[in-house]
């Protein structure tokens, strides 16, 4: 009897590298609910994926709201019975173009850090119980070089700020839930051409998903708590 399909839950997946992640996921054999706050887009991305024949489904997931992320997760486990992989994708730039230090202000940084952080973490909370149950998960946390400390700069500091934050949750459940065979990673992307990255980028979203990918599909003996390009490790 051929194994049911993995179960992976995917974060602002109606478009650019969430989209990809996606695509490629379900490309792989996994059954991928594809979330997105806006349920138009989500569902219309959905449908195209499911028309080529993948195996793609849609569920509305707001990542700032607490009611959403339970409903969605409750949701998933009620018609699935469990979630194998989260892939926190979701995320903004609120910083004003160019703004640095002085210039930002207070609110940029808590809306930023409700979706870049407190999202995933809240995800992690609810999706934690339901991978230690089958003693098998995978979490994957889009991060970004901008929060890297060994290279940290100036400039989008609230952007920044979230990145090491988020960087900083990856360690902690690494740790954490080692031992349930849950591992846990952050990735970055790189440049990429996507509506935050723009046009002028040099990745395309396909080469942006491969890491995202290879982390949620880790074997049991795979990396936990490490930083990721292109397939290998970097600096924190």
């Amino acid at each position: 009897m051929q194994a049911a399909a993995r179960i992976a839950l995917v974060t602002g997946g109606n478009r650019g590298i969430g989209y990809e992640i996606c695509r490629q996921l379900a490309t792989q054999g996994l059954a991928v609910v594809l979330t997105a706050r806006d349920a138009g887009k989500g569902k219309a991305a959905a449908r195209v994926l499911s028309e080529a024949g993948l195996n793609v489904e849609f569920n509305r997931l707001d990542v700032t709201s607490c009611r959403s992320i339970r409903a969605c997760v409750a949701a998933v486990a009620e018609r699935r019975g469990r979630i194998d992989v989260l892939v926190n994708n979701a995320g903004v730039m609120a910083d004003a173009r160019g703004s640095h230090f002085l210039d930002s202000k207070l609110d940029t940084y808590r809306d930023t850090l409700e979706t870049n952080l407190f999202g995933p973490l809240q995800l992690a909370q609810a999706v934690i119980p339901l991978m230690k149950a089958n003693r098998y998960g995978r979490i994957v946390n889009l991060s970004s070089g901008l929060g890297q400390l060994s290279e940290m700069g100036s400039g989008t500091p609230a952007y920044r700020i979230s990145k090491v934050a988020i960087n900083a949750l990856t360690r902690i459940l690494a740790a954490e839930f080692k031992e349930s065979n849950i591992l846990t990673n952050s990735m970055c992307p790189g440049w990429v051409r996507t509506g935050m990255g723009g046009e002028s980028a040099p990745r395309s979203p396909e080469e942006a998903a491969d890491t995202a990918v290879w982390l949620a599909m880790l074997p049991d003996d795979g990396p936990t708590g490490g930083f990721f390009r292109d397939r290998k490790p970097i600096a924190w």
